[in-house]
């Protein structure tokens, strides 16, 4: 990580906090920001985070990736707990807002910017302040609100609207509104793409009045932390390179199966596995 040479350009910023994720083995790097910056730098393209945490928080995992680090009292942290019944979510720590003030005006003109929310954290203006972009938005973070013990529970959005009439990607998972379909009839309505993760079940892909399931191949899923990121960031990429949601799609979940068959940050694709499976979409092998 080098913070001076964040004044250079970027191909690919990603907005939203850095945490600390509690585990059986300790604490561990997590949040968005981190796998989807990890991702993306797997394409071997230049990557951007601006991010709020504590300025003692040890991001070596990101070397490679420009960072801009605003300074807070405390790092995100969050805690994971996996049940038969479902996820169990706690929020430990919340670190600062995010405004546009903290992000470099060289990386204003990214040709991605990924707006990845943990906990509310990204600050309203943000979202209309990159118009020569294609904006993704990752809107999990909205999506939350917790008690003052930290127990996580879904919550209604009432900025939606104003944040997915400027982008022009959104993934979210149906665990994220607790399989709401009426909140996924409303996000169809307002951002020109958007993608609904399953799990294991693969996702659905609404476009152009038209809407497409894509299962995954089967995987012993060990961990499946942070393979919604490395879908997004995936599919983000390549439809910016084709503009076909179909293939993006395809392709995005060959590389998310792939992450849930290791723990944690470690599930983020190599740049082998990235190259794998592009020759596997491109020759037409994935169906």
């Amino acid at each position: 990580m080098n913070e001076l040479a964040a004044i250079e350009p970027v191909d690919y910023l990603i907005i939203g906090h850095i945490t600390q994720d509690i585990t059986p083995s300790g604490l561990v790097i997590g949040g968005t920001a981190s796998y989807a910056g990890l991702t993306a730098k797997a394409f071997g393209i230049k990557v951007g985070i601006v991010t709020a945490c504590r300025s003692d928080l040890d991001l070596h995992q990101l070397d490679g990736i420009s960072i801009i680090r605003k300074n807070s009292p405390v790092t995100s942290t969050f805690e994971n707990i996996y049940t038969p019944a479902g996820r169990i979510q706690h929020v430990h720590h919340v670190a600062n807002q995010i405004t546009l003030t903290d992000i470099p005006t060289t990386w204003r003109n990214a040709p991605v910017v990924h707006l990845g929310p943990i906990a509310r954290e990204i600050s309203q203006e943000i979202a209309s302040s990159f118009p020569n972009s294609l904006i993704g938005v990752t809107p999990q973070g909205w999506l939350r609100e917790w008690d003052e013990e930290g127990n996580v529970a879904f919550c209604n959005w009432p900025d939606a609207e104003s944040v997915l009439t400027h982008a022009n990607i959104a993934v979210m998972s149906i665990e994220d509104v607790r399989g709401d379909e009426e909140v996924v009839s409303e996000f169809s309505s307002i951002v020109p793409i958007l993608v609904v993760t399953e799990g294991a079940r693969g996702c659905r892909v609404y476009w152009n009045g038209d809407v497409r399931n894509f299962r995954p191949p089967q995987e012993n899923e060990v961990d499946p932390v942070g393979a919604g990121d490395i879908f997004a960031t995936s599919f983000f990429i390549r439809y910016k390179a084709t503009r076909d949601p179909w293939e993006s799609a395809r392709f995005a979940t060959l590389v998310a199966a792939n992450s849930v068959t290791r723990k944690t940050i470690e599930g983020v694709p190599s740049p082998d596995e990235v190259r794998h499976f592009l020759t596997e979409i491109i020759s037409g092998k994935i169906p």
